[in-house]
Protein backbone atom coordinates (compact mmCIF):
# COMPACT_ATOMS: atom_id res chain seq x y z
CA UNK A 1 0.00 0.00 0.00
CA UNK A 2 1.11 3.49 -0.62
CA UNK A 3 1.66 5.80 2.10
CA UNK A 4 2.01 9.29 2.68
CA UNK A 5 4.97 11.43 2.35
CA UNK A 6 5.75 14.10 5.36
CA UNK A 7 4.46 16.70 2.55
CA UNK A 8 5.54 19.00 -0.32
CA UNK A 9 8.01 21.14 2.24
CA UNK A 10 10.70 18.48 1.31
CA UNK A 11 11.00 19.87 -2.30
CA UNK A 12 12.07 23.40 -3.33
CA UNK A 13 9.43 24.92 -5.44
CA UNK A 14 12.26 25.85 -7.91
CA UNK A 15 13.47 22.43 -8.59
CA UNK A 16 10.15 20.91 -9.09
CA UNK A 17 9.10 23.83 -11.76
CA UNK A 18 12.87 22.96 -13.34
CA UNK A 19 11.83 19.55 -13.02
CA UNK A 20 8.12 20.23 -14.40
CA UNK A 21 8.41 22.83 -17.39
CA UNK A 22 7.59 21.95 -20.43
CA UNK A 23 6.38 18.55 -19.74
CA UNK A 24 3.56 17.54 -22.26
CA UNK A 25 0.94 14.63 -21.81
CA UNK A 26 1.42 11.08 -22.77
CA UNK A 27 -0.24 10.62 -26.55
CA UNK A 28 -3.63 9.12 -26.12
CA UNK A 29 -4.54 5.69 -28.40
CA UNK A 30 -6.09 2.40 -28.14
CA UNK A 31 -8.60 1.44 -25.57
CA UNK A 32 -8.76 -0.95 -22.59
CA UNK A 33 -10.35 -4.77 -22.62
CA UNK A 34 -13.39 -3.98 -19.80
CA UNK A 35 -16.79 -3.63 -21.20
CA UNK A 36 -18.67 -0.57 -19.90
CA UNK A 37 -18.99 -0.27 -15.88
CA UNK A 38 -16.87 -2.83 -15.36
CA UNK A 39 -13.22 -1.93 -13.66
CA UNK A 40 -10.49 -1.33 -16.63
CA UNK A 41 -7.29 -3.56 -15.88
CA UNK A 42 -3.67 -3.84 -16.92
CA UNK A 43 -1.61 -6.16 -14.64
CA UNK A 44 2.22 -5.54 -15.20
CA UNK A 45 4.37 -8.51 -14.33
CA UNK A 46 5.72 -8.42 -10.63
CA UNK A 47 2.76 -6.40 -9.38
CA UNK A 48 5.22 -3.27 -10.53
CA UNK A 49 1.80 -0.59 -10.89
CA UNK A 50 0.80 2.50 -10.58
CA UNK A 51 -2.60 2.18 -9.16
CA UNK A 52 -5.70 4.89 -9.70
CA UNK A 53 -9.14 4.78 -8.11
CA UNK A 54 -11.69 5.89 -10.16
CA UNK A 55 -15.11 6.79 -8.98
CA UNK A 56 -17.46 7.50 -12.24
CA UNK A 57 -21.18 8.40 -12.28
CA UNK A 58 -21.98 5.45 -15.05
CA UNK A 59 -25.60 5.14 -13.81
CA UNK A 60 -28.14 7.32 -12.09
CA UNK A 61 -27.48 11.10 -12.34
CA UNK A 62 -24.51 12.28 -14.16
CA UNK A 63 -24.13 9.47 -15.97
CA UNK A 64 -24.60 11.60 -19.18
CA UNK A 65 -21.41 12.67 -18.68
CA UNK A 66 -19.60 9.39 -16.51
CA UNK A 67 -19.70 7.20 -18.93
CA UNK A 68 -18.12 10.01 -21.25
CA UNK A 69 -15.36 9.83 -18.97
CA UNK A 70 -14.82 5.90 -18.65
CA UNK A 71 -14.98 5.91 -22.62
CA UNK A 72 -12.07 8.37 -22.69
CA UNK A 73 -9.98 5.98 -20.05
CA UNK A 74 -10.54 3.50 -21.90
CA UNK A 75 -8.86 5.23 -25.34
CA UNK A 76 -6.03 6.10 -22.94
CA UNK A 77 -5.22 3.07 -20.86
CA UNK A 78 -3.29 1.07 -23.70
CA UNK A 79 -1.58 3.74 -25.21
CA UNK A 80 -0.17 4.01 -21.11
CA UNK A 81 0.39 0.70 -20.95
CA UNK A 82 2.14 -0.03 -24.03
CA UNK A 83 5.62 0.86 -22.58
CA UNK A 84 4.51 1.15 -19.27
CA UNK A 85 5.62 4.86 -17.06
CA UNK A 86 9.29 5.10 -16.10
CA UNK A 87 8.94 5.56 -12.39
CA UNK A 88 12.82 5.43 -10.79
CA UNK A 89 14.24 2.55 -12.31
CA UNK A 90 11.35 0.57 -12.80
CA UNK A 91 9.01 0.40 -15.42
CA UNK A 92 5.38 0.58 -14.31
CA UNK A 93 2.10 -0.50 -15.87
CA UNK A 94 -1.30 1.67 -14.71
CA UNK A 95 -3.92 0.03 -13.20
CA UNK A 96 -7.40 1.29 -12.96
CA UNK A 97 -10.10 0.71 -10.42
CA UNK A 98 -13.09 2.17 -11.55
CA UNK A 99 -16.32 2.36 -8.90
CA UNK A 100 -19.60 2.97 -10.38
CA UNK A 101 -20.61 5.61 -7.64
CA UNK A 102 -24.16 5.92 -9.29
CA UNK A 103 -24.59 9.90 -8.27
CA UNK A 104 -24.99 9.03 -4.78
CA UNK A 105 -22.49 10.78 -2.47
CA UNK A 106 -22.44 8.92 0.22
CA UNK A 107 -21.67 5.69 -1.83
CA UNK A 108 -19.18 7.31 -3.53
CA UNK A 109 -17.28 8.38 0.19
CA UNK A 110 -17.48 4.96 1.46
CA UNK A 111 -16.55 3.47 -2.41
CA UNK A 112 -13.35 6.01 -1.92
CA UNK A 113 -12.58 5.16 1.19
CA UNK A 114 -12.14 1.49 0.78
CA UNK A 115 -9.93 2.29 -2.44
CA UNK A 116 -8.00 4.28 -0.45
CA UNK A 117 -7.64 2.24 2.42
CA UNK A 118 -7.78 -1.68 1.61
CA UNK A 119 -6.39 -1.25 -2.19
CA UNK A 120 -3.95 0.89 -1.52
CA UNK A 121 -4.70 3.18 -4.53
CA UNK A 122 -2.10 6.37 -5.25
CA UNK A 123 -4.34 8.73 -6.35
CA UNK A 124 -8.30 9.25 -7.15
CA UNK A 125 -10.04 10.61 -9.99
CA UNK A 126 -13.62 11.30 -10.82
CA UNK A 127 -16.72 12.81 -9.72
CA UNK A 128 -18.16 14.23 -12.70
CA UNK A 129 -20.96 15.61 -10.68
CA UNK A 130 -20.06 18.57 -7.92
CA UNK A 131 -22.04 16.60 -4.73
CA UNK A 132 -19.98 13.25 -5.92
CA UNK A 133 -16.83 15.23 -5.94
CA UNK A 134 -17.62 16.80 -2.62
CA UNK A 135 -17.49 13.39 -0.97
CA UNK A 136 -14.31 12.38 -2.77
CA UNK A 137 -13.06 15.59 -1.12
CA UNK A 138 -13.80 14.37 2.11
CA UNK A 139 -11.85 10.82 1.82
CA UNK A 140 -8.45 12.51 -0.15
CA UNK A 141 -8.18 14.92 2.79
CA UNK A 142 -8.51 12.49 5.45
CA UNK A 143 -6.55 9.48 4.12
CA UNK A 144 -3.84 11.72 2.44
CA UNK A 145 -4.39 10.72 -1.25
CA UNK A 146 -4.02 13.06 -4.38
CA UNK A 147 -7.41 13.60 -6.04
CA UNK A 148 -8.44 15.00 -9.01
CA UNK A 149 -11.81 16.22 -9.92
CA UNK A 150 -13.69 16.02 -13.24
CA UNK A 151 -16.68 18.25 -11.78
CA UNK A 152 -17.87 21.51 -12.03
CA UNK A 153 -17.73 23.96 -8.73
CA UNK A 154 -15.27 26.44 -7.31
CA UNK A 155 -15.65 24.89 -3.91
CA UNK A 156 -14.36 21.65 -4.66
CA UNK A 157 -10.78 23.48 -4.34
CA UNK A 158 -11.74 25.96 -1.88
CA UNK A 159 -10.77 27.12 0.66
CA UNK A 160 -7.31 25.82 -0.29
CA UNK A 161 -6.09 25.06 3.12
CA UNK A 162 -8.79 22.31 3.44
CA UNK A 163 -8.38 20.95 -0.10
CA UNK A 164 -4.72 20.42 0.11
CA UNK A 165 -5.01 17.22 -1.76
CA UNK A 166 -7.29 18.06 -3.92
CA UNK A 167 -6.93 19.26 -7.62
CA UNK A 168 -9.57 20.26 -10.17
CA UNK A 169 -9.51 19.68 -14.00
CA UNK A 170 -12.55 21.79 -15.09
CA UNK A 171 -12.67 25.62 -15.62
CA UNK A 172 -13.12 28.04 -12.75
CA UNK A 173 -16.54 29.53 -13.11
CA UNK A 174 -15.26 32.79 -13.25
CA UNK A 175 -13.58 32.46 -16.28
CA UNK A 176 -16.28 30.58 -18.22
CA UNK A 177 -18.81 33.71 -16.61
CA UNK A 178 -16.88 35.92 -17.42
CA UNK A 179 -16.63 35.03 -21.32
CA UNK A 180 -20.49 33.75 -21.19
CA UNK A 181 -21.04 37.75 -20.29
CA UNK A 182 -18.43 39.33 -22.94
CA UNK A 183 -20.22 37.81 -25.67
CA UNK A 184 -23.94 38.47 -24.31
CA UNK A 185 -22.65 41.98 -24.43
CA UNK A 186 -20.83 41.90 -27.83
CA UNK A 187 -24.44 40.90 -29.30
CA UNK A 188 -26.00 44.52 -27.61
CA UNK A 189 -28.11 42.24 -25.08
CA UNK A 190 -29.29 44.93 -22.55
CA UNK A 191 -30.87 41.79 -19.89
CA UNK A 192 -30.15 38.38 -19.16
CA UNK A 193 -31.50 36.22 -17.17
CA UNK A 194 -29.94 33.13 -15.48
CA UNK A 195 -31.31 29.68 -15.56
CA UNK A 196 -28.86 27.75 -12.56
CA UNK A 197 -28.94 24.30 -11.25
CA UNK A 198 -29.55 22.89 -7.88
CA UNK A 199 -26.58 22.28 -5.65
CA UNK A 200 -22.56 23.35 -5.87
CA UNK A 201 -22.47 23.95 -9.21
CA UNK A 202 -25.59 26.24 -9.63
CA UNK A 203 -24.06 28.02 -6.72
CA UNK A 204 -20.71 28.78 -8.53
CA UNK A 205 -22.48 30.07 -11.58
CA UNK A 206 -24.89 32.47 -9.79
CA UNK A 207 -21.85 34.12 -7.89
CA UNK A 208 -19.68 34.46 -11.28
CA UNK A 209 -22.29 35.44 -13.54
CA UNK A 210 -23.78 38.06 -11.09
CA UNK A 211 -20.48 39.72 -11.20
CA UNK A 212 -19.47 39.00 -14.76
CA UNK A 213 -22.95 40.49 -16.02
CA UNK A 214 -22.64 43.67 -13.78
CA UNK A 215 -18.95 44.24 -15.19
CA UNK A 216 -19.65 43.85 -18.55
CA UNK A 217 -22.91 46.08 -18.36
CA UNK A 218 -25.67 43.57 -19.11
CA UNK A 219 -28.58 43.79 -16.57
CA UNK A 220 -29.64 40.89 -14.58
CA UNK A 221 -32.86 40.93 -15.14
CA UNK A 222 -33.77 37.35 -12.99
CA UNK A 223 -32.12 34.40 -11.66
CA UNK A 224 -34.02 31.43 -10.91
CA UNK A 225 -33.09 27.87 -9.77
CA UNK A 226 -33.47 24.69 -11.76
CA UNK A 227 -35.25 21.41 -9.85
CA UNK A 228 -32.96 18.55 -9.45
CA UNK A 229 -32.10 16.02 -12.20
CA UNK A 230 -35.80 14.78 -13.29
CA UNK A 231 -38.45 17.33 -11.33
CA UNK A 232 -40.69 19.78 -13.60
CA UNK A 233 -38.58 22.76 -14.80
CA UNK A 234 -41.74 24.74 -16.05
CA UNK A 235 -41.83 26.80 -13.05
CA UNK A 236 -38.30 28.28 -13.80
CA UNK A 237 -38.23 28.49 -17.20
CA UNK A 238 -41.62 30.17 -17.49
CA UNK A 239 -39.90 32.85 -14.41
CA UNK A 240 -37.21 32.89 -16.63
CA UNK A 241 -39.17 33.80 -19.49
CA UNK A 242 -41.52 35.90 -17.78
CA UNK A 243 -38.92 38.28 -16.68
CA UNK A 244 -38.30 39.86 -20.72
CA UNK A 245 -34.42 39.37 -21.20
CA UNK A 246 -32.75 39.98 -24.13
CA UNK A 247 -30.97 36.21 -23.33
CA UNK A 248 -30.96 33.75 -21.35
CA UNK A 249 -28.25 31.72 -19.56
CA UNK A 250 -28.38 28.30 -18.57
CA UNK A 251 -25.83 27.29 -15.89
CA UNK A 252 -25.98 23.23 -15.63
CA UNK A 253 -24.93 19.89 -16.88
CA UNK A 254 -26.29 17.25 -19.28
CA UNK A 255 -29.00 16.15 -19.31
CA UNK A 256 -30.59 18.98 -17.48
CA UNK A 257 -29.14 21.76 -19.99
CA UNK A 258 -31.06 20.33 -22.99
CA UNK A 259 -34.19 19.86 -20.99
CA UNK A 260 -34.27 23.69 -19.58
CA UNK A 261 -33.57 24.92 -23.24
CA UNK A 262 -36.33 23.18 -23.55
CA UNK A 263 -38.75 23.98 -21.01
CA UNK A 264 -38.08 27.69 -21.66
CA UNK A 265 -39.08 27.18 -25.22
CA UNK A 266 -42.64 26.12 -23.92
CA UNK A 267 -42.64 29.05 -21.65
CA UNK A 268 -42.61 31.15 -24.72
CA UNK A 269 -38.73 32.30 -25.12
CA UNK A 270 -37.26 32.22 -28.39
CA UNK A 271 -34.41 34.52 -27.77
CA UNK A 272 -30.57 33.53 -27.71
CA UNK A 273 -29.72 30.59 -25.11
CA UNK A 274 -26.08 31.17 -23.51
CA UNK A 275 -24.69 27.29 -21.60
CA UNK A 276 -21.41 26.56 -19.48
CA UNK A 277 -19.38 23.76 -20.28
CA UNK A 278 -21.02 21.48 -18.23
CA UNK A 279 -24.06 21.59 -20.94
CA UNK A 280 -21.29 19.73 -23.67
CA UNK A 281 -22.28 15.78 -23.57
CA UNK A 282 -23.41 13.69 -26.43
CA UNK A 283 -26.68 13.02 -25.14
CA UNK A 284 -27.33 17.13 -25.59
CA UNK A 285 -27.64 16.70 -29.43
CA UNK A 286 -29.21 13.45 -29.09
CA UNK A 287 -32.23 12.82 -31.05
CA UNK A 288 -34.99 16.00 -30.50
CA UNK A 289 -32.89 17.72 -28.65
CA UNK A 290 -30.50 18.85 -32.08
CA UNK A 291 -33.36 20.87 -33.92
CA UNK A 292 -33.89 22.19 -29.89
CA UNK A 293 -30.48 23.24 -29.40
CA UNK A 294 -30.15 24.48 -32.96
CA UNK A 295 -28.09 28.58 -32.37
CA UNK A 296 -27.11 28.12 -28.59
CA UNK A 297 -23.80 29.29 -27.80
CA UNK A 298 -21.62 27.26 -25.24
CA UNK A 299 -18.05 28.18 -23.62
CA UNK A 300 -15.85 25.30 -23.48
CA UNK A 301 -12.52 23.85 -23.72
CA UNK A 302 -11.07 23.61 -27.14
CA UNK A 303 -11.32 20.36 -27.18
CA UNK A 304 -14.68 20.54 -28.38
CA UNK A 305 -15.51 20.75 -32.27
CA UNK A 306 -13.13 20.24 -35.26
CA UNK A 307 -11.33 23.19 -35.41
CA UNK A 308 -8.18 22.58 -33.72
CA UNK A 309 -7.94 19.47 -35.95
CA UNK A 310 -6.14 21.13 -38.19
CA UNK A 311 -3.17 22.35 -35.88
CA UNK A 312 -0.23 19.95 -36.10
CA UNK A 313 1.25 20.35 -32.54
CA UNK A 314 1.13 17.17 -30.26
CA UNK A 315 -1.47 18.49 -28.67
CA UNK A 316 -3.52 18.55 -31.21
CA UNK A 317 -2.51 16.07 -32.90
CA UNK A 318 -3.60 13.58 -30.31
CA UNK A 319 -6.91 15.22 -30.09
CA UNK A 320 -7.09 14.60 -33.22
CA UNK A 321 -6.50 10.50 -32.81
CA UNK A 322 -8.82 10.59 -29.65
CA UNK A 323 -11.61 11.55 -31.59
CA UNK A 324 -10.74 8.87 -34.46
CA UNK A 325 -10.65 6.49 -31.61
CA UNK A 326 -14.04 7.37 -29.97
CA UNK A 327 -15.52 7.07 -33.62
CA UNK A 328 -13.72 4.08 -34.33
CA UNK A 329 -15.25 2.38 -30.96
CA UNK A 330 -18.79 4.45 -30.53
CA UNK A 331 -19.54 5.20 -33.53
CA UNK A 332 -19.50 9.01 -33.64
CA UNK A 333 -18.28 12.07 -31.34
CA UNK A 334 -20.70 15.11 -31.11
CA UNK A 335 -17.70 16.35 -27.99
CA UNK A 336 -16.85 16.61 -24.56
CA UNK A 337 -13.97 17.28 -22.49
CA UNK A 338 -11.74 14.18 -22.32
CA UNK A 339 -10.86 15.53 -17.99
CA UNK A 340 -10.15 11.59 -17.20
CA UNK A 341 -7.92 11.20 -19.76
CA UNK A 342 -6.23 14.12 -18.57
CA UNK A 343 -6.11 13.55 -15.04
CA UNK A 344 -4.46 9.88 -15.49
CA UNK A 345 -1.77 11.54 -17.53
CA UNK A 346 -1.43 14.39 -15.42
CA UNK A 347 -0.30 11.32 -12.23
CA UNK A 348 1.71 9.39 -14.25
CA UNK A 349 3.90 12.60 -14.94
CA UNK A 350 3.85 12.99 -11.62
CA UNK A 351 4.89 10.05 -10.40
CA UNK A 352 7.53 9.91 -12.94
CA UNK A 353 9.12 13.18 -11.95
CA UNK A 354 8.91 12.31 -8.31
CA UNK A 355 10.03 9.05 -8.97
CA UNK A 356 8.48 7.31 -7.23
CA UNK A 357 4.43 6.21 -6.30
CA UNK A 358 4.43 7.68 -2.79
CA UNK A 359 1.17 10.03 -2.17
CA UNK A 360 2.65 12.42 -1.35
CA UNK A 361 5.35 13.29 -3.22
CA UNK A 362 2.39 12.58 -6.09
CA UNK A 363 0.78 15.63 -4.78
CA UNK A 364 3.94 17.91 -4.62
CA UNK A 365 4.57 17.15 -8.18
CA UNK A 366 1.27 17.83 -9.12
CA UNK A 367 0.64 20.93 -8.01
CA UNK A 368 3.75 22.62 -9.92
CA UNK A 369 2.15 20.81 -13.04
CA UNK A 370 2.20 23.06 -16.42
CA UNK A 371 1.04 20.78 -19.63
CA UNK A 372 -0.91 20.88 -22.49
CA UNK A 373 -3.44 17.90 -22.35
CA UNK A 374 -6.40 16.88 -24.72
CA UNK A 375 -8.92 19.37 -23.23
CA UNK A 376 -6.53 22.11 -22.84
CA UNK A 377 -3.71 23.58 -21.35
CA UNK A 378 -3.40 23.08 -17.04
CA UNK A 379 -1.29 25.23 -14.89
CA UNK A 380 -1.48 23.93 -11.21
CA UNK A 381 0.03 26.42 -8.60
CA UNK A 382 0.76 25.58 -4.88
CA UNK A 383 -2.38 28.43 -4.33
CA UNK A 384 -4.31 27.27 -7.61
CA UNK A 385 -5.87 24.01 -7.60
CA UNK A 386 -8.26 24.94 -10.69
CA UNK A 387 -5.53 24.03 -12.89
CA UNK A 388 -7.77 24.41 -16.23
CA UNK A 389 -6.21 28.05 -18.04
CA UNK A 390 -8.55 30.77 -19.23
CA UNK A 391 -6.97 30.86 -22.50
CA UNK A 392 -7.85 26.68 -23.26
CA UNK A 393 -11.82 28.29 -23.58
CA UNK A 394 -13.45 28.85 -27.02
CA UNK A 395 -17.01 30.29 -27.78
CA UNK A 396 -19.35 27.28 -29.97
CA UNK A 397 -22.49 27.18 -31.17
CA UNK A 398 -25.04 24.36 -32.47
CA UNK A 399 -25.19 24.77 -35.92
CA UNK A 400 -26.75 22.01 -38.64
CA UNK A 401 -26.88 19.77 -35.31
CA UNK A 402 -23.23 19.85 -34.28
CA UNK A 403 -20.70 21.75 -32.07
CA UNK A 404 -18.93 24.72 -34.36
CA UNK A 405 -16.64 27.20 -32.85
CA UNK A 406 -17.03 30.97 -33.42
CA UNK A 407 -14.56 31.95 -31.35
Amino acid sequence: MATSAPGPSAFTRRGLLAATAGTLLLSACGRGEAGEGDPVRTVAPGGQELLIGVSLELTGPGAALGVLQQRALEITLESLNANGVPIGNVRRAVRLEVRDNAGDPALTARQATALARDTGVHALVGGTLAETSMALVGVAQKERVPFLSLAYGDGIVLPLPQRTYVYKMTPDAGDMARRLARLIASQRLSRAALLAADGLHGDSGVRAMTGALRTAGVALASANRLPRTGGDLRRAARAAAGSRPDGVVVWATAPDSAAAVGALRRAGYDGPVFLDAGAVAEQTLEGGNAALMEGTYAVHPTSLGGAMLANTTMSALDRKEFVYRYVQLHGGFSGFAPYASDAVRLIADAARLSTSVDRGRIRAFLQNQVTEGMAGMYSFTPIRHGGMDQGSLGVYTVSAGAWTRVS
